[in-house]
């Protein structure tokens, strides 16, 4: 198993950046393909974006490609959330989760492990 952690959430304007950061603990890190969830309030999670076992190559979903950026640290057990120009339609719980298996899902049922969730909030 792997323990999931997430931190640097906050309350922020638009336009503004905030990095996510989760903290994985565990089973070895570098196994998990890494993704990242977004729920906005009143509706179901979502992709947001995922990173392959070492790091080469990162997926983003549509909504936020050219303004999110996601990346792994496996020496440091923790992946990253880049969010430059954040908008109101960002706001919402941020969750980071593993999986186990060896290729990259959008779906998040497909995700074997969760944090407990950060909570961004973007301002207009």
């Amino acid at each position: 198993q792997v323990q999931l952690v997430e931190s640097g959430g906050g309350l922020v304007q638009a336009a503004d950046s905030l990095t996510l950061s989760c903290a994985a603990s565990g089973r070895t890190f570098s196994i998990y393909v890494m993704g990242w969830f977004h729920q906005a309030p009143g509706k179901e999670r979502e992709f947001v974006a995922a990173i392959t076992r070492s790091g080469s190559t990162a997926f983003i979903a549509d909504s936020v490609k050219g303004r999110f950026t996601i990346s792994r640290d496996n020496a440091k057990n923790t992946i990253y959330l880049q969010m430059n120009s954040l908008k109101p339609e960002d706001t919402g719980v941020y969750y980071c989760a593993a999986d186990e298996q060896a290729w990259v899902s959008r779906t998040a049922s497909n995700y074997d492990y969760w944090g407990q969730g950060t909570q961004v909030t973007v301002s207009s």
